[in-house]
C-alpha cells in the first residue's frame, strides 16, 4: 500500500532573535518590506516585530544593491507588501544567514496524512512530501502519522520493521520515503 503525507506550514514561523528593548527571544514578521533608496542603491529589510513587548526590528534583505540589479516585477511586490514574498524570505537560508537568526517552527506546521484507513496487516510505502522548508524530525513525523509513541517509532527502527534511505533521527526537511512492515 502506498500512502502519501504533506507536512504544510499553518502560519509563518517565529524568528529566533533576542529583543533588546526587553528581552524576550521571538519575534513574528509583520509582512512589511521597507525599501530605502540611496541614489542608485537600495537597502531592504523585512520588518519583524518583537513577540513580547511589538518593538520592530529589521531583517536585512538587500544591502546597497543596485537598482538596475532588482527585478521590477519583485520591486513591484517589496513595495505591495507581497505576503507570499514575506514566506518565501524568511524561508530563505541567505536570509537566515545574513541575520544571524534562525526559525522556531514549533505549532507552525501540520501532517496531512489522507485519512485513517489503513490495514494493520500489510506492508506501508510512504512518500513524505514537504511544501516548504521546515525541519522536523521524520520520527515525530511517523508518530503523529501512525498515532503512535515516538519510543515505539524507535523500537520498530531498531528491529528493522520500520526502514527507509533517509535517517530518521534527525531532522530533516527534504522529501523522503520510508516503509513501515507489519
Amino acid at each position: 500500500m502506498l500512502e502519501n503525507w504533506v507536512v504544510t506550514p499553518t502560519c509563518l514561523p517565529l524568528v529566533r532573535r533576542r529583543c533588546h528593548a526587553c528581552g524576550a527571544g521571538g519575534f513574528r514578521a509583520s509582512g512589511k518590506f521597507r525599501v530605502n533608496a540611496h541614489h542608485k542603491l537600495l537597502d531592504v529589510w523585512l520588518l519583524v516585530l518583537c513577540a513580547g513587548c511589538g518593538d520592530t526590528a529589521k531583517l536585512t534583505v538587500m544591502e546597497r544593491a543596485n537598482v538596475r540589479s532588482v527585478h521590477p516585477g519583485l520591486l513591484d511586490r517589496l513595495h505591495a507588501n507581497d505576503p507570499v514574498l514575506t514566506a518565501e524570505l524568511l524561508g530563505s537560508p541567505a536570509v537566515l544567514r545574513r541575520n544571524r537568526v534562525a526559525l522556531d517552527w514549533s505549532g507552525a506546521w501540520r501532517l496531512d496524512t489522507g485519512g485513517p484507513d489503513r490495514p494493520a496487516d500489510e506492508a506501508i510505502d510512504v512518500t513524505v512530501h514537504f511544501t516548504a522548508r521546515i525541519p522536523v524530525r521524520p520520527v515525530r513525523l511517523i508518530a503523529e502519522g501512525f498515532a503512535l509513541p515516538r519510543s515505539e517509532v524507535e523500537t520498530l527502527i531498531t528491529s528493522g520493521n520500520l526502514v527507509s534511505t533517509a535517517r530518521l533521527n534527525t531532522r530533516r526537511s527534504e522529501d523522503f520515503v520510508f516503509t513501515l512492515k507489519r
